[in-house]
């Protein structure tokens, strides 16, 4: 503005220059990916997967914390050798923990998606959302196990769901 350099903008330019229109299209196309129902659910898997995966790698590893731990794998490898003791120990970490990152990358995902979906259908934002797509979630996760084991996943899923997005939802204490 009135030739100051003070005053003229990162390119040296009044306009955009290639980089900031670059920068601004790839900015407008990662939000656009998190607003969409597909992007969420991705997005919910693999954030899900590491957290499970971190989950299931330290709870694995309590379990070898003690002598006397109840873990029968725990108690056939205080038998061996350390060397050999450590790589089952690893092994069997691992596998647990892939196990947990699987699991918990599922629930995001089927969570998130379900919820997106109905968000979109309803075109509210609301707690019912939650608790319907917890219901169907849980209903979804437990019904190999048979018709009663699906509608006690749906009413427990369904009413965490609704405690988690009650607190989240809840006045701050700034406002």
């Amino acid at each position: 503005m009135n030739g100051n350099p003070l005053f003229t903008p990162p390119g040296g330019q009044g306009g955009m220059d290639g980089a900031d229109a670059q920068t601004m299209a790839a900015v407008k196309s990662m939000q656009y990916l998190m607003e969409s129902c597909p992007g969420k659910t991705a997005v919910s898997g693999v954030m899900g997967f590491a957290l499970g995966g971190a989950f299931g790698l330290f709870m694995a590893s309590m379990s070898y914390d003690t002598p006397l731990s109840t873990n029968p794998n725990a108690t056939a490898i205080q038998s061996l050798p350390l060397r050999e003791q450590l790589r089952a120990g690893f092994k069997d970490m691992g596998s647990r923990s892939y196990s947990s990152a699987k699991n918990f990358g599922k629930v995001g995902a089927i969570f998130a998606g379900t919820e997106c979906c109905i968000e979109g259908f309803r075109a509210k934002n609301d707690l019912k959302n939650g608790v319907i797509a917890g219901c169907i979630t849980g209903g979804v996760l437990a019904a190999p196990a048979g018709p009663q084991a699906a509608a006690l996943g749906c009413a427990g899923f369904a009413a965490f769901s609704l405690a988690i997005d009650a607190y989240m939802r809840r006045p701050s204490e700034e406002d």
